[in-house]
């Protein structure tokens, strides 16, 4: 059974078709839109700062979400991908994103919209991504510019696809229903 925890009086609050795995973990001032889904082993941690999460957002398993005690708390826009193992922290994820597999996004961070973090990058402290590019490594830095066929067929293909995954399991979601 998923964990979702209210932390301070301040409890998850979860839009229309919402999927939570069983052993995805949600506590404190965390709001959610619709259509987003936390897969398993994922931790979405409001307990320190508040996190707000758009529309068609997929959190994958082992993916991290958390923020900075009273400094930094983290949002994330609508139709954003955060790959398997990403840690995401204290930052702001515009719209159409997609953050990589293992990649790391630390505090005060600006990912703008329709851009890809590379797997397994680290985009260090701070770090303005410019809108409609490709950044990786270590520590991340702009390697091209994303073409149209990129933002349609890989951030809005990951983004719709996780939409489907998730109707696979409604009989088995865990999070509250509005």
């Amino acid at each position: 059974m998923a964990i979702i925890l209210p932390v301070l009086d301040k409890h998850p609050q979860f839009g229309q078709n919402c999927f939570v795995a069983p052993n995805a973990t949600i506590v404190g001032d965390v709001i959610m839109g619709d259509n987003c889904s936390v897969w398993f082993n994922a931790v979405v941690r409001g307990d320190v700062h508040y996190i707000k999460i758009g529309n068609k957002v997929n959190i994958q398993d082992g993916a991290v979400i958390h923020c900075t005690y009273e400094k930094h708390p983290t949002n994330i826009g609508n139709n954003v991908s955060i790959g398997h193992n990403a840690l995401v922290h204290g930052c702001t994820v515009r719209d159409n994103v997609l953050i990589g597999m293992g990649s790391i996004v630390m505090d005060r961070c600006i990912i703008n919209s329709n851009s890809i973090i590379a797997a397994g990058s680290v985009v260090l402290e701070g770090t303005v991504v410019e809108a409609g590019s490709i950044y990786a490594g270590v520590p991340a830095k702009k390697v091209k510019d994303v073409s149209q066929e990129l933002i349609h067929g890989e951030i809005d293909r990951i983004s719709n696809n996780y939409v489907k995954y998730a109707s696979w399991f409604e009989q088995f979601n865990e999070s509250p229903k509005k």
